[in-house]
């Protein structure tokens, strides 16, 4: 079981990895070792998330989930499949730590007494000073 909190947790059944050749620089290492992991999870079949986490975990998501609802990690940052592993693992839960706590809702507010007389006051001295750009007529 992972420990995502005191009350999620996930089956490591739940995960499906598949490792592949990692892209970039690395001498003949790339050419020959799967060391890039590819971390599936099923959001939207999986039991240990409560619905609402599941939301916000799809919205979270954005292009790494699937029209089918699979949450796809991608790491190959390390040239270890083990450390790549476990940085994929890492972005996963971090990723529901941050689905697990709802947005905070905007309460509106009215402006104070006083920013509104101070806001009153800078636009009459801008007028003020717009004023005595004018030209005055006859002085010409």
């Amino acid at each position: 079981m992972i420990r995502i909190t005191h009350r999620i947790a996930i089956d490591e059944k739940e995960l499906d990895e598949s490792f592949v050749r990692s892209s970039g620089p690395g001498g003949q290492n790339v050419n020959k070792v799967e060391t890039a992991v590819q971390l599936r999870f099923d959001v939207r079949n999986s039991p240990s998330l409560p619905e609402g986490v599941r939301m916000r975990l799809e919205k979270l998501a954005g292009r790494r989930l699937t029209l089918d609802g699979v949450l796809v990690i991608f790491s190959q940052e390390h040239r270890s499949q083990e450390r790549n592993r476990a940085d994929a693992l890492e972005k996963l839960v971090s990723l529901i730590r941050e689905a697990v706590i709802p947005p905070t809702i905007r309460r509106a507010t009215r402006p104070t007494l006083g920013s509104k007389k101070r806001r009153l006051e800078a636009k009459g001295q801008r007028s003020d000073v717009k004023s005595l750009r004018r030209s005055k007529p006859g002085l010409d």
